[in-house]
């Protein structure tokens, strides 16, 4: 079928990537997960996005067991109140909260509704009861709304897309979008014109992804936790 798989062992995990041709069918790449979740000590298994425009996303994610979605893409994972946070959102959380200030004060802007960013992490801090719109590039009043804010929080995948000029003095602002140009990796925001306006920016690279990794191993370390105080 062209699958292949590598093993290795780094750091006290053992982890296998899978290929699969580009020409690979849903039901290949669900009969791929299933395989891969019947080993009983397995402890995260992610599907890496995005996938080719001709495969169902949705109906590939909802097949992840719940037990190691560690990447929290299966819709189901939030709804069965899951103790597993999707890894950036969870990154962009605890970077909040280590501002040690009073969110309850600020006005959230977050721009995207993707999958991995702009949707869970609305979803995280209206749970927390904050002040939250969602932005895209249609929305009506967008320049207004996003002056008005006091944190921005960007996950659009989009070079440049936030400007300085576009932003209010003293704001809060993080960036978790990434874009490949050139060889080179960027973020969403312009650095270089935010920054003189913000009073706490995050770079990109360096800036979110390191921590988003620290969190995906702490998703991992719960599911070994669980599988090994429940023997499942």
């Amino acid at each position: 079928s062209g699958l292949s798989a590598v093993t290795n062992y780094r750091g006290g995990i053992e982890f296998s990537l899978v290929q699969l041709p580009e020409s690979a069918t849903e039901e290949e790449v669900i009969s791929a997960i299933k395989s891969q979740q019947e080993n009983k000590n397995l402890c995260g298994l992610i599907v890496q996005l995005p996938l080719p425009k001709n495969l169902d996303t949705e109906r590939i994610l909802q097949s992840i067991d719940l037990k190691v979605d560690v990447d929290g893409l299966n819709p189901q994972t939030a709804q069965a109140g899951s103790a597993i946070i999707p890894p950036t959102p969870g990154a962009i959380m605890h970077i909040l909260d280590s501002l040690q200030t009073d969110l309850s004060k600020e006005k959230f802007v977050v721009l995207g509704q993707g999958h991995l960013v702009g949707k869970p992490v609305a979803e995280l801090l209206k749970a927390e009861g904050y002040d939250v719109k969602t932005v895209l590039a249609d929305t009506e009043n967008r320049a207004e709304i996003l002056k008005s804010a006091t944190a921005i929080i960007s996950g659009v995948g989009k070079s440049g897309v936030l400007k300085g000029d576009e932003v209010g003095d003293n704001v809060i602002v993080i960036d978790a979008g990434t874009s490949e140009e050139g060889g080179s990796i960027s973020g969403d925001v312009d650095f270089e014109t935010v920054a003189p306006k913000a009073r706490m920016i995050t770079p990109s690279p360096g800036g979110v992804g390191p921590v988003t990794v620290a969190k995906l191993l702490e998703n991992v370390l719960k599911v070994a936790e669980t599988r090994a105080r429940m023997d499942i």
